[in-house]
């Protein structure tokens, strides 16, 4: 057989080499996209492991015997790590309740994570997903307890659509300025966040405060119950409070991918968000897209307070949020702000969140060492390269994808 009759053998044209199965290429992309977050999750939780050690008073007093009792002293660290570690994973997955804690803890994240990430993708950095969760939560309590005399299949879904109303409205404000004028994103709706913390602070001291038993406001800065014709319905009785927010975030996610990767509009976005200057010369819209994916990037950020109230408090206080806006930050970038990326990581920081406190009660651990697996997660999802020189991985090839050229959230 000649060289060329080789060549044409192998090849289906005869113009390169033989392509692999579609199951191949998926799977050698997932591994690729995957293998670098994961690592850095694992990497995380080893310098944890070393704080827990550190930290540990058994593991100092082991110390002092090291050079008579070397096995007493690593056997002592062992015990250390493993109990927390231990009580970690029990607390999030150890239970039915346990279990549910977490995905209810994850719900939240991922309305927030996916927020950012459209934002990302259309070249903005949203980082007043807190106060837009702010905003859609107030929006939605307040329909859930003033309008009354509705039935629940039209009382749920007004609530849910005013929180996501006003969060689409407070993200699209910055939108608009950016659209017009340039003015940074970044800086106005850091803005934004303040004046939705203020608003909030004065709105539970006054206007939506309970009133007491008497009928006059009272001493505590909560809102009234939401009525139940409102309430988000929870898959099983109590103590679980899975509920069917949930199931939206995931429906959310679903629909994000459609709209970014099935249709014009998605295109626009990510074409605006990898050359705003390029888009426009091809006669795509850029002003609009702007305010379009900030708009929807808010509507986003607000189910997860909205998700929050009507599906586990039912109703809302001053500083009811744990920081799920800022967080989202984090959440974008560890999931490539890939929707499936998103919900995973999502899911990571549900179940490291709501095992913390199980961490803490059982093994005497502090809470923050969460923070701490946290942090360093995004430090090397940050510093990929220096993940790759830890494990001794080969260099990225060269990207043909997509990339975000203005500096956000690099896919």
């Amino acid at each position: 057989m000649s060289e060329q009759q080789r060549l044409e053998s192998t090849t289906p044209t005869g113009q390169g080499p033989r392509q692999r199965s579609g199951v191949a290429a998926i799977l050698e992309a997932a591994t690729s996209w995957s293998l670098i977050p994961i690592l850095a999750v694992l990497t995380g939780f080893i310098i944890s492991a070393i704080f827990i050690v550190v930290t540990d008073p058994a593991v100092w007093a082991a110390w002092d015997e090291i050079t008579t009792r070397p096995g007493f002293f690593f056997a002592t660290a062992w015990r250390s790590v493993a109990t927390a570690f231990g009580a970690l994973f029990q607390g999030a997955f150890g239970s039915p309740y346990a279990l549910s804690e977490s995905l209810v803890t994850s719900t939240p994240y991922i309305f927030a994570g996916l927020a950012v990430a459209v934002g990302f993708r259309a070249g903005l950095f949203n980082i007043g997903a807190e106060g837009q969760l702010f905003m859609g939560a107030l929006a939605s309590v307040y329909v859930g307890y003033a309008v009354t005399g509705l039935p629940a299949f039209i009382h749920l879904p007004l609530a849910i659509l005013a929180g996501m109303a006003a969060g689409a409205i407070w993200a699209g404000i910055p939108g608009w300025l950016k659209a017009r004028t340039g003015a940074h994103e970044v800086v106005n709706t850091i803005m934004l966040n303040y004046i939705a913390y203020r608003l909030s602070d004065w709105l539970l001291n006054g206007p939506m405060k309970r009133p007491g038993p008497d009928g006059r406001p009272g001493w505590v800065p909560i809102t009234p119950e939401v009525l139940p014709t409102a309430w988000l319905p929870r898959f099983f009785d109590e103590p679980l409070r899975l509920h069917w927010g949930f199931v939206l975030a995931l429906l959310a996610a679903v629909g994000v991918w459609y709209l970014l990767f099935r249709t014009n509009f998605g295109f626009e976005m990510r074409s605006v968000g990898t050359n705003p200057k390029a888009a426009r010369v091809a006669g795509m819209r850029v002003a609009l897209v702007t305010v379009a994916a900030m708009a929807i990037s808010g509507a986003l950020a607000a189910m997860a307070g909205v998700s929050q109230t009507l599906g586990v408090d039912r109703w809302l206080g001053q500083g009811f949020s744990a920081g799920y806006g800022f967080d989202s930050i984090a959440l974008a970038l560890l999931g490539k702000s890939h929707p499936a990326g998103v919900v995973a990581a999502a899911l990571l920081f549900g179940f490291l969140r709501s095992g913390a406190t199980r961490m803490q009660s059982a093994a005497g651990i502090p809470i923050d060492i969460i923070t701490i697996v946290q942090a360093l997660v995004i430090i090397f999802i940050a510093a990929e390269a220096l993940i790759r020189k830890i494990y001794r991985l080969k260099p990225a090839a060269e990207r043909t994808q997509e990339v975000f050229t203005r500096g956000w959230g690099s896919a």
